[in-house]
């Protein structure tokens, strides 16, 4: 029967499109080049790494900032696109598993961007379709049914495609717990299934805090539908508020970790909360090991480690 692969499929590894000045500015390229160095390390002390770059000079001055480091060149492997958005899981494509073969899917990004037009995974040429949607909107359990907050799209349009390409057997749809600075509305920024049966979702408890009557709302709906289809529901706090230079509060969540091989990466933000949803993770999660990392330079520009990876299960390359 093909399925759509969840992310806890085992990996070849992780595309990452590396940041470069003309989508950040210059001056908080280095920070993120850090971040961005942070999250190569853990992804090559497992596996391999996809790297996507802008061109032979690029390429060059990445490899430097890995050798400085001591990381595994040997492991990562190059490919040259014209991306002007470093948030790869916007172009990046989906991968349902057929009894012989793989099938790759990418869409129309919200973004403009043009580098899934690009891509070059091994042998597999991939599926594109017109709808505006991306591995953001949907979470699934890897059993067929998916979780998905996918606004702006004609929901009919949406199922369609989920059932008829992504071979899902039932939707869930999500209305409530819209984060403020998150736009558009994606399902990871408040919830994500750890595995089969555990759901992970953002919480709110304080009555001051302006995304509590929304993320109360959120639990509800979550709660109401956890309680009709078996699985858990594992609550992670909602960080301190996170803003930007002009005042802005950014979608700060920890909903946004990355899952590759054995290890979760996990957004922290120097918040009081980061230790309780370190703690959280890894008691849902015995087998992997859970490792931070600090975002704040990702959240900046509305980004989290789950938005900078994605993953390329066994089989694609």
């Amino acid at each position: 029967m093909p399925e759509l692969l969840p992310e806890w499929h085992p990996q070849w590894g992780v595309m990452i499109a590396w940041p470069h000045a003309s989508i950040t500015g210059t001056a908080s390229l280095p920070t993120l080049e850090t971040t961005y160095v942070q999250l190569a390390k853990a992804i090559l002390a497992q596996q391999h790494l996809l790297i996507l770059h802008q061109d032979e000079a690029h390429q060059a001055h990445i490899e430097q900032l890995l050798n400085t480091h001591g990381l595994p060149l040997s492991l990562v492997q190059w490919q040259a696109a014209p991306y002007a958005d470093m948030w790869v899981r916007h172009y990046g494509p989906l991968t349902v598993k057929h009894p012989q073969h793989m099938e790759l899917h990418q869409f129309a990004t919200r973004h403009g961007d043009a580098a899934s037009a690009h891509l070059q995974l091994g042998s597999h040429e991939p599926t594109r379709h017109g709808l505006r949607f991306n591995a953001g909107d949907i979470s699934s359990d890897g059993r067929r049914n998916v979780l998905t907050a996918a606004q702006g799209q004609p929901q009919a349009e949406v199922e369609a495609m989920l059932r008829e390409h992504l071979k899902a057997r039932r939707i869930w749809w999500i209305h409530e717990g819209h984060l403020l600075g998150a736009s558009p509305y994606q399902i990871h920024d408040v919830a994500r299934f750890c595995n089969a049966y555990t759901l992970a979702y953002l919480q709110c408890n304080d009555p001051e805090d302006e995304h509590y009557p929304l993320l109360k709302a959120l639990e509800k709906e979550l709660f109401t539908l956890a309680s009709s289809e078996g699985f858990d529901l594992l609550p992670l706090p909602l960080p301190t508020p996170q803003y930007s230079s002009q005042g802005e509060r950014l979608p700060a969540s920890y909903t946004r970790f990355a899952l590759i091989n054995q290890t979760v990466l996990v957004p922290t933000f120097q918040s009081p909360t980061d230790a309780s949803a370190l703690e959280q993770l890894a008691s849902a999660m015995p087998e992997y090991r859970i490792v931070a990392i600090d975002s704040r330079s990702l959240l900046a520009h509305k980004g989290s480690p789950h938005a900078a990876t994605l993953q390329l299960p066994k089989g694609v390359i």
